[in-house]
This record gives C-alpha cells, sequence and structure tokens, in this order.
C-alpha cells in the first residue's frame, strides 16, 4: 500500500458534507485498504466558517473555495454545495488544477453536464455523479457501466422521496394535498419551499441525467417536460383505486419504437397495484430498468439524507482514487447515438379523463364522436350521476394509447360542447 496520503477537497458541509467527513474520518483505515492508500481530508470550504463541526479540524475550515481547489496538491474534490455557481466555476478550476470530482450536484450536471464532461476529458480527470440520482441507490454506475453492452429502452422511476411521501399518503389516508404535505414539512421530508420537489423540478433535472446515460444522448433540463403533482386530488386516488392503480411522480425516459428518438419527462400517473413501483412508499425512491438483453430490473432505497447520500458519494471517491493510483479514468460522457428529443406531443401512453357533464341522454354519445373524430380510441367509459343531484353527472373516459398531441385535441374540443361542463381531471396511465 502506498503511504503518501491522496489529498481531499470538500466543498461544502451541511448535512451531506459533514456525513462525508465524518465516513472519511470513521472508516479511514478500510478505504485505505480498499483503495491501495490513506485518504486525507485536506481542506473545507464553508461559507460560515463560526459553525462548529464536530470530528473536523478547524484549520481545515476555509471560506476561499477557489483557494482551495487551486492548490496544486488536491487529488479529488467533492463538491457538495448544490446550485449553478460558484460549483460549476469550482469545479472547472478543480480540473485545470490536477483535481479529478466527485459530485452530489443534479442541477449542474442537467444545464452543463456536457461541458463538464469536456472539461475533464480536457485535462484527463474523472467527473463522477452517483449521488446526484437517487440517493444512495447504485444507479448511474450501473446505467454506464454494467449496462454498457445493452440497449436500455426505458427507464422509469420515483425519483424524490418528499413526492413519494405525499402521495402514499394521501393514497393510505385519503389525506388531502395540502394536509399530505403539511405532515411531510413537520417530519422535515419537505423544505419550508416544497417548489423544486412538488412541481417536478428537481425529478426532471434527474430525468435528464438518466436519460443522457442510458441512451448516449445529450439530454438537457430544458428537454425534459415537466408536470407538478399539486393538482392531484383526494377524488383522483379514488378513481385510481376504482381501475386498481395508485399515483406516483414518475420520471419517465424512453426510446421511440423505431429507436431514432427519445423522450424525457416527469408527471403524476396513475401505476397499476401489480406494477413493482406501486409498492414503494413513504420517502424511498425505486427505479425501474427495461433493456433488450437484461429485460426488467429495480434498484430501490432511500433517495435522499445525509448518510445515504454520503454513501453515494464515497464510493465514488473510491473509485476515483483507485483510478488516480493506476494513472487510469473512468468512463466519461458518451453522448455518440446523438438522438433526436422529442417533444411531448410525440409522447404515446394511455390517459384517464374525467368530466363533469349534464346528466341527460345522448351526452356519451357526444364525447365519443369527439375521442373518434381525434383518433383516440376509448377502452372503457364509466358515468355516474351525482348523488346531490343538479342535473350534473361524472363521466370517466379511459383511453387506448394516444399521443399526447391528439388527446390535446380531444380536451380542447371537449370543452366546446355545451353539455360538457368542465374537465375535472386528466391523467396519464403508465407502467402497462
Amino acid at each position: 500500500m502506498r503511504t503518501r496520503p491522496l489529498k481531499v477537497a470538500l466543498l461544502g458541509c451541511g448535512v451531506v458534507g459533514s456525513e462525508v467527513a465524518r465516513i472519511m474520518t470513521t472508516h479511514a483505515d478500510d478505504l485505505a485498504a480498499r483503495i491501495g492508500a490513506p485518504v486525507e481530508l485536506a481542506g473545507v470550504a464553508v461559507r460560515r466558517p463560526s459553525r462548529v463541526r464536530e470530528g473536523i479540524d478547524p484549520a481545515l475550515v476555509t471560506t476561499d473555495a477557489t483557494a482551495l481547489v487551486k492548490r496544486g496538491d488536491i487529488d479529488v474534490v467533492v463538491e457538495v454545495i448544490g446550485g449553478i455557481e460558484p460549483a460549476r466555476t469550482l469545479i472547472t478550476t478543480a480540473f485545470e488544477h490536477g483535481a479529478s470530482v466527485v459530485s452530489a450536484n443534479k442541477a449542474l450536471l442537467a444545464q452543463d453536464g456536457a461541458a463538464l464532461h469536456a472539461a475533464a476529458g480536457e485535462h484527463g480527470k474523472d467527473l463522477y455523479y452517483e449521488a446526484a440520482v437517487a440517493g444512495a441507490i447504485p444507479l448511474i454506475r450501473p446505467l454506464r457501466e454494467s449496462l454498457a453492452g445493452d440497449k436500455i429502452n426505458r427507464v422509469m422511476g420515483i425519483v424524490n422521496g418528499t413526492t413519494n411521501f405525499i402521495l402514499d399518503k394521501m393514497d393510505s389516508t385519503g389525506a388531502g394535498y395540502q394536509e399530505a404535505l403539511d405532515e411531510a414539512t413537520a417530519l422535515g421530508y419537505a423544505e419550508a419551499d416544497p417548489t423544486a420537489d412538488v412541481e417536478g423540478f428537481d425529478a426532471a433535472a434527474k430525468a435528464a441525467i438518466l436519460a443522457g446515460i442510458a441512451f448516449h444522448t445529450r439530454v438537457r433540463l430544458d428537454d425534459v417536460y415537466r408536470e407538478g403533482m399539486t393538482e392531484v386530488t383526494a377524488a383522483d386516488f379514488a378513481s385510481a383505486k376504482e381501475m386498481g392503480c395508485t399515483i406516483k411522480l414518475l420520471a419517465i425516459c424512453e426510446r421511440a419504437a423505431d429507436g431514432g428518438s427519445v423522450t424525457a419527462r416527469v408527471h403524476p400517473a396513475m401505476i397499476p397495484l401489480t406494477h413493482p413501483l406501486a409498492s414503494v412508499r413513504g420517502a424511498y425512491n425505486a427505479v425501474f430498468v427495461e433493456s433488450d438483453a437484461a429485460g426488467q430490473l429495480m434498484f430501490y432505497g432511500p433517495g435522499a439524507g445525509g448518510a445515504p447520500t454520503a454513501s453515494a458519494v464515497l464510493g465514488d471517491l473510491v473509485a476515483v482514487c483507485r483510478n488516480r493510483l493506476s494513472g487510469a479514468t473512468g468512463p466519461g460522457e458518451s453522448a455518440y447515438a446523438a438522438l433526436t428529443v422529442s417533444p411531448m406531443g410525440d409522447v404515446v401512453t394511455r390517459y384517464h379523463i374525467s368530466l363533469d357533464v349534464a346528466d341527460k341522454p345522448g351526452v356519451l354519445a357526444q364525447v365519443a364522436t369527439v375521442f373518434a373524430e381525434h383518433g383516440v380510441s376509448i377502452d372503457t367509459v364509466r358515468q355516474q350521476g351525482r348523488q346531490d343531484g343538479g342535473g350534473e353527472a361524472s363521466l370517466v373516459v379511459v383511453t387506448h394509447r394516444a399521443s399526447d398531441a391528439s388527446l390535446t385535441g380531444t380536451v380542447e374540443a371537449l370543452r366546446k360542447l355545451d353539455t360538457v361542463r368542465g374537465v375535472a381531471s386528466i391523467m396519464r396511465v403508465e407502467g402497462e
């Protein structure tokens, strides 16, 4: 074993960063044995140096992150500060000064992953980011290494624990959205401002990363269709249960049937209770992968939190340090396929549409005619009069597979019918 330690600079020492530092210290001997050399925490860049950080030598703490990554003796920079800047500049500066990088920064990788990979390649360094998607779950490495010889056709998953907790609570208790969100906030699953989670921004960034790796194509955050879950109601769950389904906020990345294009999207969807993702409860994450040779695979585990995310960071740190010792680098960006990223209008799936209609003869025939005129085939229809009377009824239509564009045209035409009082909800049906 080499006795000279590999030096690590840690950018950020919050929930995840502090766990990274703790594991590096408490598991130092094991890490050294696995890597072939000791690892040494050489500096920790923070915004508030006065805060007490248990187990970290105050002499290592600095507010000058730029000077830390420019030192020249740093072997690996671990970036867990998040956001676009200064993280982007610090990472590229680290490459320029001889360090490889381990990052957990999903937003930056989704927006500028190609440029970061190019910078790493230019300087012959590693860029690893297992912790950027699904916390502790090994996912990035299996997709870009274990399945590198296979053709991946679809990646569908629950990649945000906050939203899964809220939807699971609504499903299991009948709670409304706000009530479930309040509980998630009280338990620490949701931030004071939950917008990034509940509006799908967090999941969309992860979808961009997963699609790029799975399909060997550059997929940016702007390419991902995003729809939040704030409009999901208890009535939607009641309808889902009648169909033998539940509702999840899903990130879905798939290759077109002709293989010439891909799509990436995030939105709430009904999935059958028989699907493995339906049983993912609480704040857990799970990703379902479908490929030609391996078939169906599912990766499951805690998708957030200090210790789980730090576990993924440390796994990358071990891999990068091993590469450093051997003088090699791991896999970089694979974008050779350069497939077209299709818009949401091209996506084909099933739909569940709930309409408020006049409770009188002939309404169903009118509605069915509109669907037929737009080329959308109906699978099932259920009509029920309102208990409170008032001359209105609920009409639920479940379609066969149709494109998003054709369904949009259908709904626009339905709104123009005098007998249709309103469109209560539209939800995609996935996993079949």
